[in-house]
């Protein structure tokens, strides 16, 4: 059994799915997570958007303030993972690095 087929991660993805607009998100991601965990989230989330961008590591760590470590994390994910961070940001009109 894959980790997202755990009945309470499953419970999680579905009552995401059930957010019908940006007040409804706020709100639920205020109960669920807490102010370190939500702004881990949201530089994750800068991060991956640089990386697809094509800003170096140096620079990212300079304007986003996130570490090497946390960087290379995303950074394995945005090329080894499953297109999770890209598809997102594409669907918010990111577009994606010309290689």
């Amino acid at each position: 059994m894959g980790f997202f087929d755990r009945e309470d991660i499953r419970f999680l993805v579905q009552a995401i799915l059930t957010i019908e607009d940006e007040q409804e998100c706020r709100l639920f991601l205020e109960d669920l997570l807490t102010n370190k965990e939500l702004e881990g989230a949201a530089q994750r989330l800068e991060v991956a958007k640089q990386l697809l961008s094509g800003v170096n590591y140096n620079d990212i760590s300079d304007k986003v303030g996130a570490s090497s470590a946390t960087i290379s994390r995303v950074n394995r994910c945005v090329i080894y993972g499953n297109g999770g961070y890209e598809t997102v940001l594409t669907k918010m009109g990111f577009p994606k690095k010309i290689d």
